[in-house]
């Protein structure tokens, strides 16, 4: 999956869901040697139980534990876009940010969520839907096509995308061994304190899942994703 693989934009719309859906294949594209960028669209500041908590507080913890689980995978640097949890919506704004973090990096690959509804509502929350269906239309064609915002010529030059991963638990495209970097995944997850109140408890779920993941293809463990190859 890497033989041409050299750089890697993660685009996800909270702190944790790059670990969640994507900890371990990431930790092994940096082992491999990819340089990874992680690319936030909010700041997480609406996730807590917390009545004490305030918006402010949290965006301040919820990054710095984004920091700490980048640095556990190997990512080499983490761009917030600094959106409100729970309130990103598909405009010009947002579709301009992310084509110029795309422009910016200029990554081989990139790996966001999925933007279509599935059975699991945690994985299908609206930023979830809204972030991946903008990261898809700035793949291609914002990023690609230099008539689209003119404004970030010449800093942003434009940049083609190779190849697109989409975290998938139904009928995935590709699933991807992550037994040797599984405890990374789980070492990173926990640095996400303030969303993880039962860390044995997700533990346990995480490697379940992974197990189901992994078995038809003979994995202790693996994530799985619908893969987009584009076009030359």
């Amino acid at each position: 999956m890497t033989d041409r693989i050299e750089r890697v934009t993660v685009v996800t719309a909270h702190p944790d869901d790059s670990e969640f859906g994507a900890g371990g294949t990431i930790a092994k594209l940096a082992k491999q040697g990819c340089e990874i960028t992680y690319v936030i669209a909010t700041n997480g500041n609406k996730g807590s139980g917390d009545r004490t908590m305030t918006p402010e507080r949290l965006a301040k913890i919820r990054e710095e534990e984004q920091r700490n689980a980048a640095r556990v995978l190997g990512v080499e640097r983490v761009v917030f876009l600094g959106y409100d949890d729970g309130e990103v919506e598909d405009t010009r704004v947002f579709r301009l940010g992310v084509t110029r973090e795309l422009r910016r990096w200029r990554p081989d690959l990139v790996i966001t969520m999925n933007p279509h509804r599935t059975y699991n509502l945690y994985a299908s929350h609206r930023d979830h839907r809204i972030t991946a269906g903008v990261v898809l239309d700035c793949v291609y064609p914002l990023a690609r096509d230099h008539l689209s915002f003119p404004e970030l010529r010449p800093e942003f030059e434009p940049h083609k995308v190779r190849e697109i991963h989409l975290m998938q638990w139904e009928n995935p495209h590709l699933v991807v061994d992550i037994s040797d970097t599984m405890d990374l995944k789980l070492k990173a997850l926990a640095c996400h304190a303030s969303q993880i109140k039962d860390m044995p408890g997700v533990e346990t779920r995480i490697r379940e899942r992974a197990v189901e993941i992994g078995k038809p293809k003979g994995y202790a463990y693996a994530e799985s994703f619908d893969r987009i190859v584009m076009p030359r």
